[in-house]
């Protein structure tokens, strides 16, 4: 049974996946900082704020709004992420688990998009 947005398989993935985005970026190059680090740390982290926030919404249609707001916060993460791929911010093989986790959260976002359908 869901009590809360923690129950949420999607909230906590999304969690894991916004730890697994702070540890890659603290390899980056420290020019970056205030540039793409802050930018994927930003839409990484808006995704479960926004899952959780839609949670706790009154009626599906304003959690269904707020799980296309988290949809798009991951699909802007993984332009960065490919954008730090394609500059070689770090090894290729260090994407693997975020590549893993933000494909899996995005998928389960969008069956609980098409689930809450009116």
């Amino acid at each position: 049974m869901i009590n809360s947005y923690k129950d949420l398989t999607v909230w906590q993935r999304s969690m894991e996946l916004v730890v697994e985005v702070y540890k890659i970026t603290e390899l980056f190059p420290k020019s970056e900082l205030y540039g793409i680090i802050v930018q994927m740390r930003r839409a990484s982290v808006s995704i479960p704020s926004n899952i959780a926030e839609g949670r706790k919404r009154s009626t599906r249609k304003d959690f269904r709004q707020f799980l296309f707001m988290a949809y798009a916060s991951a699909s802007e993460l993984e332009t960065q992420i490919e954008i730090s791929k394609r500059l070689n911010f770090t090894e290729i093989d260090k994407y693997q688990k975020i590549d893993a986790l933000l494909l899996e959260t995005m998928k389960m976002l969008n069956k609980m998009i098409s689930s809450l359908k009116s």
